[in-house]
C-alpha cells in the first residue's frame, strides 16, 4: 500500500496540472521538504544566483510566453530579495506565482527569533501583489492554487504570493496524487452588447479616429490591425505594446506617444479608442502631462479601475482586449483604399516629425539602433534595461510581433532586469533573444550569467559601456548639478564573461554589431558583447 502524498508533492502535481513547466528558485534549509516533491514531478528547476534573479527570470519567461512565471523562495530573505522584481512585475502587469516558505505555524507572530523570521512576512508582499494568501492547513492547498490561477488568468495579471509554513510541506494529503486535478479556468469578461454597439457606431462615423494600444492588448494584434484598416486609423503603442501591431504596417505610428506631434494628432481626433492602457506617464516614456482628449474617448480594459485611470472615458468597455476589438472589427464595413492611403501618408509624416523631436543624443546613437534592428532576428525578442541606447530603441527601433519587447525602462524602472529576464525569455521557447543592458545595470545581476552558461543559451548580451550611469550623468549636467555618484569603475567585461565560461568580445562601431550578434546566436553559450559608447 502506497503512502499518502505530501503537501509538497501535491503542490508539484497541481503546478503541472496548470501547465507549469519551469520554476525558478534557490533551495534553503526551510524548503528542503518542498524540494523533496520535485523529482519525478515533470517540472524543470532553474537555480539563479540571487532570488531577485529568480523573479526577474520568471518575469521574462511570463512576458515572452504569456504564461505565469513561477518562483520558489525561502522564508524571509528569499522573499525580500525578490521583492524588487515582484514590484516590477506588479507595475507591468506580468503574471507571476511566487511560492515561499514561512516559519512554522506555532511560531508565527511570536517573535521567538527563529531563523529567517519576519514579524509579519505576508505584509511584505501585500503592497505589490494582486493576491496574497497564507496557508494554515495542508488541505487548503488545492483550493488556494485554483484561486491563484483563476486570478492570474481571468483579470489584470500581476504577482500572486502564497506562503506555506515549513511544517506543512511534509504534511500528508488525502487520496493519491492522481486525485488532484486543475480546475477549468474562467474565460475573461466579454463586452456589454449595447456598449459595444455604441462604440461601433461612434467609430464608423469618425472622420479622424486614433487607436492607442497598451500592454493589456498583447493578444489583440490581429484584431487591432483589422480594425485600424477598416477605420483607416493611425495606431500608436505604449512601450509595453511594442510589436503588438507590426511596426512596419503603414498605419502603425510605433511607440511615439511622448512626442508633441503625436500628442496633437491624438488630442484632435474625433474618436480615440484606448485599449489596455493606463494612459500614464510611463506609457508616454515619462512625459508627465496627460493628453487632453478633444473628441470622444472609448476605453477598453479588463480591469475596471483602469477604465477611469488618468482620463475619464465617454464610453467604457470592461472586456478582454482581443475579443472586444474582434467584435468591433466585425461590426464595421471594409475600409476604403483611398482613406487608408491618406492615413498611411499622415503616419509617415508623423514619424518624420517625431524624429525632429528626438531628445539630445538620440541622433548620434541612431546608427546603433539601425544596426541592432539589422542584427535582431525578424521574430526575435529584445530585452532592455534602463540604459541610454535602450531609451532610443524604445521609439526608434521597429518590432514586428507581439511579446518581442521586454523592458523595465519605464513602469517601476529598476536596474538589472535585462540579463535574468532574457534568460527567462529564452527558456520560454524557441525564439531568439537579445539582451541590452548598461555597464551599471549589469553589475546588479551579473551573477546570473552563470545560469545562461549552465543552460547553454545562445544569448547575445549587449553591454552599453559608458563608464557610469550615463543618463543620470547627462541629467545632472543639464540641471547644473555637480556629477556625484555617476562615474563608475567598470571591470574588463570580456575577461569577466570568459571567467564564467561565456564568450566575450568588444566592438566600437555599429557596422560590427550584426556579425557579433550572428556569431553569438550560433554558439551554445552566452556571449557578452561590450559596446564602447562614445
Amino acid at each position: 500500500m502506497s503512502s499518502a502524498p505530501t503537501c509538497a508533492q501535491v503542490l508539484m502535481r497541481l503546478l503541472r496540472e496548470y501547465q507549469v513547466e519551469k520554476v525558478f528558485g534557490i533551495p534553503g534549509v526551510h524548503t528542503i521538504e518542498l524540494y523533496r516533491g520535485l523529482p519525478g514531478s515533470g517540472l524543470q528547476h532553474i537555480t539563479p544566483r540571487h532570488e531577485q534573479g529568480a523573479a526577474f527570470m520568471a518575469d521574462g519567461y511570463a512576458r515572452a510566453s504569456g504564461k505565469p512565471g513561477v518562483c520558489f523562495l525561502i522564508t524571509g530573505p528569499g522573499l525580500t530579495n525578490a521583492a524588487t522584481a515582484m514590484a516590477q512585475a506588479y507595475s507591468d502587469s506580468v503574471p507571476m506565482l511566487v511560492i515561499s516558505a514561512v516559519n512554522r505555524r506555532e511560531d508565527l507572530g511570536m517573535g521567538r527569533g527563529r531563523l529567517h523570521e519576519l514579524p509579519r512576512q505576508s505584509d511584505v508582499s501585500r503592497g505589490f501583489c494582486i493576491w496574497q494568501h497564507s496557508l494554515t492547513s495542508a488541505e487548503q492547498l488545492p483550493e488556494v492554487i485554483a484561486r491563484a490561477f483563476q486570478v492570474l488568468s481571468s483579470g489584470r495579471p500581476g504577482p500572486v504570493h502564497i506562503e506555506i509554513p515549513i511544517d506543512l510541506f511534509a504534511a500528508p494529503m488525502p487520496g493519491t496524487l492522481e486525485d488532484y486535478r486543475a480546475c477549468p479556468l474562467a474565460a475573461p469578461p466579454a463586452a456589454d452588447g449595447a456598449a459595444l454597439e455604441t462604440a461601433a457606431q461612434w467609430l464608423k462615423a469618425a472622420e479622424r479616429p486614433v487607436i492607442l494600444l497598451g500592454g493589456g492588448a498583447q493578444g489583440a494584434g490581429p484584431a487591432a490591425t483589422d480594425l485600424a484598416e477598416k477605420l483607416a486609423a493611425p495606431v500608436f503603442l505604449s512601450l509595453a505594446a511594442k510589436g503588438v501591431v507590426d511596426e512596419r504596417h503603414p498605419l502603425c505610428g510605433g511607440a511615439n506617444l511622448s512626442f508633441d506631434c503625436v500628442r496633437e494628432r491624438v488630442e484632435k481626433a474625433d474618436v480615440v479608442l484606448a485599449v489596455g492602457t493606463e494612459l500614464a506617464e510611463t506609457d508616454r516614456n515619462l512625459v508627465r502631462a496627460n493628453y487632453r482628449f478633444g473628441g470622444k474617448l472609448i476605453r477598453v480594459d479588463i480591469d475596471p479601475a483602469q477604465l477611469v485611470c488618468n482620463a475619464n472615458p465617454d464610453l467604457a468597455l470592461l472586456a478582454d482586449a482581443g475579443a472586444a476589438l474582434a467584435q468591433l472589427a466585425a461590426a464595421l464595413p471594409a475600409g476604403r483604399d483611398e482613406r487608408q492611403s491618406a492615413a498611411a501618408t499622415e503616419v509617415a509624416q508623423l514619424l518624420a516629425d517625431c524624429r525632429g523631436e528626438w531628445w539630445p543624443g538620440s541622433e548620434e546613437r541612431f546608427a546603433w539602433v539601425q544596426a541592432l534592428r539589422e542584427a535582431l532576428p525578424q521574430d526575435g525578442v529584445l530585452v532592455t534595461d534602463s540604459t541610454q541606447l535602450a531609451y532610443n530603441t524604445n521609439h526608434a527601433l521597429p518590432l514586428y510581433s507581439p511579446r518581442s519587447h521586454l523592458t523595465c525602462t519605464t513602469g517601476y524602472g529598476t536596474l538589472g532586469f535585462a540579463l535574468p529576464a532574457a534568460i527567462g525569455a529564452r527558456l520560454a521557447g524557441e525564439r531568439d533573444v537579445v539582451a541590452l543592458i548598461g555597464d551599471g545595470g549589469l553589475m546588479f545581476t551579473l551573477g546570473e550569467l552563470a545560469v545562461a552558461v549552465e543552460q547553454q543559451q545562445a544569448l547575445p548580451i549587449l553591454v552599453w559601456n559608458n563608464a557610469g550611469y550615463g543618463e543620470i550623468r547627462d541629467f545632472m549636467d543639464d540641471a547644473g548639478v555637480a556629477r556625484e555618484g555617476v562615474e563608475l569603475r567598470t571591470p574588463d567585461f570580456v575577461a569577466l564573461a570568459r571567467s564564467f565560461g561565456a564568450e566575450g568580445c568588444r566592438i566600437d562601431r555599429p557596422e560590427q554589431l550584426a556579425d557579433a550578434v550572428a556569431e553569438a546566436l550560433a554558439r551554445n553559450t552566452p556571449t557578452l558583447i561590450e559596446i564602447t559608447a562614445s
